[in-house]
């Protein structure tokens, strides 16, 4: 697994994540609010499944210059 989500984009998928959970947990939404659990786990790992099939990449490719 290639890593294809950038700084931007890993810290709102845990920010997202990490409030659907806690708001579900709290009470405040009903059960879909565990689907917090996709976003914050792809952020945490680094890799989007559904980025790798539509092509997209937000992650920083550094320039090696030989």
């Amino acid at each position: 697994m290639k890593k294809n989500i950038g700084g931007i984009d890993k810290i709102l998928r845990i920010v997202v994540g990490a409030l659907l959970i806690v708001l579900t947990v709290t009470g405040t939404i009903g059960v879909w609010g565990w689907i917090g659990v996709v976003p914050l786990v792809a952020g945490l790992v680094g890799y989007c499944p559904l980025y790798s099939l539509i092509g997209l990449n937000t992650c920083r490719v550094k320039n090696q210059a030989k």
